[in-house]
């Protein structure tokens, strides 16, 4: 199993934890073993491109739920790994930012708003995701390119 397909393997089993009772495919390039991301690793910073992926739920009876998939895109700033999370098929609902903190941001304006009633999961599923996801050094402070996987790339990338 390549680096990409256990990553895609664990981010599938994070959102079968925190989206209870679903059970949840990771939908992408990343899936498929090919860089998900646009771009390498910068060769100056350490960061990645932007990468964005879907998850796609399935009912405990097998049958897939295309209105509750979730779009999860992740991209760097400095240092942080940050993450939007919306649902692309029910635009009404507000869009989770996940940096240092949740924010939720309504999805046609950018203004902040409240969490919807079905937040809470997918608050649980970013911070999940954010300490799967994270380098060592966002942990410990250190060059994110010297705690980097090979050729200094993400987990996401390697």
């Amino acid at each position: 199993m390549s680096a990409a397909d256990e990553l895609s393997r664990r981010i599938a089993a994070a959102a079968d934890l925190c989206l209870k009772p679903h059970r949840h495919a990771v939908v992408g390039a990343m899936a498929s073993g090919a860089s998900g991301c646009e771009g390498s690793a910068s060769e100056s910073s350490g960061g990645p491109g932007d990468c964005c992926l879907r998850l796609q739920p399935r009912g405990i009876d097998g049958e897939r739920l295309p209105e509750q998939d979730i779009e999860l895109e992740l991209y760097r700033s400095g240092n942080d790994l940050h993450m939007m999370l919306s649902w692309p098929e029910q635009p009404e609902q507000p869009m989770l930012w996940h940096g240092q903190h949740p924010v939720w941001m309504d999805g046609e304006t950018g203004l902040r708003t409240e969490r919807p009633p079905a937040g809470a999961p997918l608050e649980a599923l970013a911070r999940r995701l954010r300490a799967l996801l994270s380098l060592p050094s966002d942990a410990y402070g250190e060059d994110p390119a010297e705690a980097a996987g090979p050729a200094g790339e993400p987990p996401w990338q390697a």
